[in-house]
């Protein structure tokens, strides 16, 4: 079967999500947990306005998540080591004859990270595919949702720091990676980034997922995360993937059209550099979820947003609880393309 994963316009389903569990690393305390919770949840409902969601709770939370969550959200219960469901979920891909397929991907928590748990996490990628009646495509290479983006015609971006990372496939190089996701995905054309933002490769980051650097959506096009404050380390990482998709290309060949999206013109937070990203969105039918950060750049961003996905209303919830924890909302979020 040849499997290919489309681009995050086509028309979906619905999206799935994961309820923070208490007790994770990023919800330990009551506070902390509701302030999640809070976040994820606006999330959810924000996406209810296009499309039906699906939120798969610990069993331990049931009673919890009600009190966050409308009755319009199907919720499944499952047990959950963390919230990240673009991470721990499956990839919807089509096999050539339209049939669902869910490539289950070996998740280690993100390259065995030291504070990370997976023991039910790396579960979930088989069991929201089988509960949407795809069929498992299981992988052996440690991987992520939110380390590919695609534009649904065979092109894929990944990060050298990702995919070739020793904590989760040792010994892997770029042609074997790539041949796993010509067959899972139906990758014929992969560009590979050379490193993430700071902040993300840092201890709570992902070591580089593409998802908050760079986004297709549309073949040919590329918004790409442009630090604009020189004080800021990702000015010069931002310049150094920036010149180097200058000089690769699509599946057909075609030049990249980029542009360049400008982060927030907040620098820092508690804990250093901040990793804030407009990049990383969620698409889905009819809209757009953006992150807002309260910043000046906000406006910017979502009409920059407007402008690559005509026709779409672009809709922002205040992205700063997910950050503040290693991600975004694309981060929390899988799309299921429809039948």
């Amino acid at each position: 079967m040849n499997w290919v994963m489309p681009s995050e316009t086509a028309v979906q389903e619905r999206i799935w999500m994961a309820f923070p569990p208490g007790g994770a690393t990023a919800f330990e305390t009551a506070e902390s947990a509701h302030a999640a919770r809070t976040a994820w949840s606006a999330v959810a409902h924000a996406v209810l306005e296009f499309e039906p969601v699906t939120m798969v709770v610990d069993p331990a939370d049931r009673d919890a998540a009600r009190r966050y969550l409308s009755g319009e959200i199907t919720v499944i219960e499952a047990p959950l080591d963390d919230a990240w469901m673009r991470d721990i979920g499956p990839t919807f891909v089509y096999g050539a004859d339209g049939r669902l397929g869910a490539v289950d991907w070996v998740f280690n928590g993100w390259g065995q990270q030291e504070w990370a748990r997976w023991e039910n996490d790396r579960h979930i990628g088989g069991i929201v595919g089988g509960l949407a009646g795809a069929e498992i495509i299981a992988s052996p290479i440690v991987n992520e949702g939110g380390g590919i983006q695609v534009d649904g015609q065979g092109t894929v971006l990944v990060t050298e720091t990702v995919q070739l990372d020793p904590g989760r496939n040792p010994g892997l190089g770029k042609a074997a990676v790539e041949a796993e996701l010509a067959r899972t995905i139906g990758a014929r054309h992969v560009i590979w980034l050379p490193r993430g933002l700071t902040r993300d490769s840092e201890r709570f980051g992902t070591r580089g997922h593409v998802d908050i650097v760079a986004a297709i959506p549309s073949p040919g096009r590329l918004l790409v995360h442009s630090q604009q404050d020189a004080a800021h380390p990702d000015f010069a990482v931002g310049k150094e993937i920036i010149a180097g998709l200058r000089e690769t290309h699509d599946v057909n060949g075609k030049p990249w059209e980029i542009v360049e999206v400008p982060a927030p013109q907040v620098l820092r937070d508690d804990e250093g550099w901040v990793d804030y990203s407009y990049i990383n969105h969620l698409v889905v039918n009819d809209g757009v979820i953006a992150c807002s950060f309260d910043d000046p750049a906000d406006a910017t961003a979502r009409a920059l947003l407007a402008e690559a996905y005509p026709g779409r209303r672009v809709v922002t919830v205040d992205a700063r609880e997910f950050f503040a924890r290693g991600g975004g909302i694309h981060c929390i979020t899988q799309q299921q393309p429809a039948a």
